[in-house]
């Protein structure tokens, strides 16, 4: 399966990384943020095991100079993000967004047309402050039906052609669809392992190197 679960774990580890990086954008730094749900909010995890902490490894690893800021909070939808996203935009003056929202709003069976409009504003508005999008994509199994699966996929590239943003097809490639699939995934069979995430990071790690300065 892949969509998030619907916890609240992770809540204040990523509220308070937002906190202690409150003056990132004074920092001379570039700024990443991350507006994310349990995907990236390392739900079940051991705090730096996720994704995004690892990210910040690579980064230092090849003398990327960038902050990054995890604003990933378990259990979030799209309405929630974009709700969330004005403070965040202000507060932390991001150069790059990184978007992976979604997943919920199929879980709790939202109209797409909805999913479709948060995720296009969210982009816009990043845009408009001057901040490169990177849109994350997410499909859900296939008993959601062939044609929900298909439309809901659609969305991610919808939103990212119009926008003109980059597009991470599918966070969990190589990891929902991988022969031992089932090993790379928590008890609940929703979240990925600890082993799973450099995957995940890779999958982003495409399409994020390209919009990095190069060194």
């Amino acid at each position: 399966m892949t969509t998030t679960a619907l916890g609240s774990a992770g809540i204040w580890t990523t509220a308070a990384q937002a906190q202690a990086s409150s003056s990132t954008a004074a920092s001379g730094k570039p700024v990443i943020l991350v507006l994310g749900d349990s995907l990236s909010a390392e739900y079940g995890l051991k705090r730096g095991e996720g994704w995004v902490p690892l990210l910040e490894k690579r980064l230092a690893q090849q003398k990327i100079s960038a902050t990054v800021v995890n604003a990933s909070i378990s259990g979030d939808t799209s309405s929630g993000g974009r709700a969330r996203f004005a403070p965040l935009l202000a507060q932390h003056k991001p150069g790059l967004v990184v978007l992976e929202l979604g997943a919920n709003d199929a879980l709790r069976g939202l109209p797409l047309s909805d999913t479709e409009s948060n995720l296009m504003q969210i982009t816009k508005a990043a845009q408009a402050a001057g901040a490169k999008v990177l849109i994350v994509g997410i499909q859900v199994p296939p008993n959601y039906g062939a044609d929900y699966t298909r439309r809901f996929e659609a969305v991610f590239s919808k939103v990212a052609t119009a926008t003109k943003s980059a597009l991470v097809p599918f966070l969990l490639k190589g990891v929902a669809d991988a022969p031992d699939a089932l090993s790379l995934f928590q008890a609940d069979r929703i979240h990925p392992t600890a082993a799973a995430q450099p995957r995940l990071l890779d999958n982003v790690w495409t399409e994020l190197r390209k919009m990095l300065p190069k060194q």
